[in-house]
């Protein structure tokens, strides 16, 4: 088993909400909502960050045929760089709070801060990736339905090797950006370049 618990208090109608690629310097935030079945378990499901890219595409076809409902939003660049990375990851969850079918009357929230959804409550919990299903199921569809998106932009821009890094501050990514300047769907708010960057040359 994974260890993982199945829900926050018996009897609610729960959803997990997580967030991919706050910490990225390209591309969008990332957010799903998932209500999965009280009975639900799986052995292999945990934090996203902990499993292989294999093992997160073999748990999204399953976590969303097992779903109660679930919803999966996208927050551009643009967007981020008008509201700020930590509202748009907000604004991203209430999104995808908004697509489910069946509605919640909690919702479980990573991370230790939250913009309260209309009339629902929520509980915000530190790590909740690796301690709720539901929370780590979010967080396999906000990491898969992102790392997809990234993949398909870097056809158009393969110099900044997205394919592999996802947006990350690589020092392929960041060297990338020193040689041929940001682009599109770069976060013009966000710090793209070190301030030392001969770090960028360090053998």
């Amino acid at each position: 088993m994974s260890g993982l618990l199945p829900y926050y208090k018996k009897g609610n109608i729960e959803a997990g909400c997580d967030e991919a690629g706050r910490g990225c310097l390209a591309g969008p935030v990332v957010a799903a909502a998932v209500i999965l079945p009280e009975n639900f378990s799986n052995e292999l499901l945990t934090d996203s960050k902990k499993l292989t890219e294999k093992q997160r595409q073999q748990l999204r076809p399953l976590i969303e045929k097992e779903a109660i409902s679930f919803g999966v939003s996208f927050v551009s660049e643009k967007e981020i760089d008008e509201i700020n990375i930590l509202n748009a990851s907000f604004t991203a969850m209430h999104r995808a709070v908004e697509q489910l079918k069946t509605m919640p009357n909690l919702l479980l929230i990573d991370g230790n801060r939250f913009n309260p959804y209309k009339g629902i409550k929520h509980e915000c919990i530190i790590k909740g990736d690796g301690k709720y299903l539901s929370i780590a199921a979010a967080s396999v569809l906000a990491k898969t339905y992102r790392d997809e998106f990234m993949e398909k932009i870097d056809a158009e821009f393969p110099q900044y090797d997205w394919k592999k890094n996802k947006g990350y501050p690589t020092k392929k990514h960041r060297l990338a950006i020193l040689q041929h300047g940001d682009n599109k769907f770069h976060r013009k708010t966000f710090r793209l370049l070190p301030e030392n960057q001969l770090s960028l040359f360090d053998r």
